[in-house]
């Protein structure tokens, strides 16, 4: 398997730009040639951020802020280690200072609202003016599509953002301590990561077995067959083989509400009771983008651009992005590369060209643990033509196998290397 900067040759010449353009970036230089340099806001620090940021910050021609609350980075991919209590919560963070150190101003602040008409992001304390905008704010979920959730929302963490997973990992190890029934709710697409809730499942119900817990997890299943549907044979192979006294799968069951006192779900298939409960919401993209006018549930986005429909100057990517991209984080520091290659071009006077046929889109690689050590690829190759949807094409292991766990590893230490090392 490629490393994911090394797939693409014009993507790895912007993130091995040389150290006089990174030292003319660091040192504060706001002009080029005493003209002012063009000013991207970045906004989100996670996969897709960071991928916009270092490829922005290698060319040495723009000025780029990055605004982000979080004091450090989480991964979300492969924290479920972490929930199941496999590893510690340190093997999945990491610091920003390398992005510090590469001069990049840091706003630890949200993001309240986008002045399109000004061309400014506005924070509780500031307003900051952009020539070009990258969103990537991920994801917010859709409280109101289980009644009595948003009464029953400390106790029932989701864990799908960064740094949630802590109070996801509380339930779990009460559940492994004490046994009982151990709920985990999947809606249906699209929502970040498919292959979590199965993931989380597996990787719960192995630690049960080697603690000895007495109990369920009760995996409820709003759809047919786990998904995206080429990985269903594989994870339900997976499921059966090691997980048959540890897991019970219910398929096409959507939870209608949830009673936190009494720790009852209401279901399409009938009531079902709880000891603890990991229910995954359905998703849509935070509520900056209806405020900005980019969308609804999702932003609408152009491919192959990722350009918004409603303002050429504002890219959204990751997982906000209402395209049928998988929701991933290889995707979106795919995508976050991509648009900075196209803002760059344009700094730079070039014309953007325009596609005449097929254009490959980021590549989707993901992986599902089954175990600890053993895990199933997934890679998702894209593409599309003008005028048309993107095709999307699956290449799914036929099971799970250690060599994917030990690539599941790897893949995620050059990740992370390739965001903030």
């Amino acid at each position: 398997m490629q490393h994911p900067v090394t797939s693409h040759p014009n993507r790895r010449h912007l993130l091995q730009a040389t150290a006089a353009g990174v030292a003319v970036l660091a040192s504060g230089c706001a002009s080029i040639g005493g003209q002012a340099r063009p000013q991207v806001v970045v906004v989100g620090g996670g996969w897709g951020g960071l991928g916009a940021v270092r490829a922005l910050v290698a060319a040495g021609t723009v000025d780029v802020t990055l605004i982000e609350p979080n004091e450090a980075f989480m991964s979300c991919p492969l924290s479920a280690h972490f929930i199941a209590g496999h590893q510690p919560a340190s093997d999945f963070q990491r610091s920003y200072a390398r992005i510090d150190q590469l001069g990049v101003r840091r706003v630890r602040e949200r993001v309240t609202a986008i002045d399109r008409d000004k061309r400014e992001v506005v924070t509780a304390t500031q307003r900051l003016r952009y020539d070009h905008l990258v969103l990537s704010p991920g994801v917010d979920y859709m409280e109101e599509s289980i009644q009595g959730y948003s009464a029953a929302r400390a106790q029932l963490p989701v864990g799908f953002r960064a740094f949630e997973q802590m109070a996801v990992r509380q339930q779990v190890d009460e559940f492994l301590e004490k046994g009982g029934r151990f709920v985990i709710g999947v809606p249906k697409p699209p929502y970040r990561c498919p292959p979590a809730p199965y993931e989380r499942a597996f990787l719960i119900a192995e630690r049960m077995k080697e603690r000895g817990t007495k109990g369920k997890i009760v995996l409820i299943d709003a759809n047919p067959a786990p998904m995206p549907a080429p990985i269903a044979k594989p994870i339900l192979a997976g499921m059966k083989a090691l997980y048959a006294d540890q897991i019970e799968y219910q398929t096409d069951v959507e939870i209608k509400s949830v009673d936190i006192g009494s720790k009852r779900l209401a279901t399409s298939a009938g009531d079902i009771s709880f000891s603890q409960a990991n229910l995954v919401l359905p998703m849509r993209a935070p509520a900056l983008i209806r405020q900005a006018g980019l969308g609804e549930r999702w932003a609408a986005v152009k491919l192959p651009s990722f350009q918004t429909q409603a303002d050429e100057r504002i890219y959204v990517i990751g997982d906000a992005q209402g395209t049928p991209l998988p929701k991933s984080g290889h995707v979106a520091f795919g995508s976050g590369q991509q648009v900075a290659e196209d803002i760059l071009a344009t700094v730079a006077g070039k014309p953007a060209a325009k596609p005449a046929g097929e254009v490959d889109l980021p590549l989707g690689i993901c992986w599902a643990n089954v175990t600890h050590t053993e895990a199933i690829n997934i890679n998702v190759r894209s593409s599309v033509e003008p005028g048309q949807p993107p095709k999307l094409k699956f290449t799914v292991d036929p099971a799970h196998n250690a060599r994917s766990g030990a690539g599941a590893r790897s893949w995620g230490d050059g990740m992370w290397k390739a965001m903030l090392g």
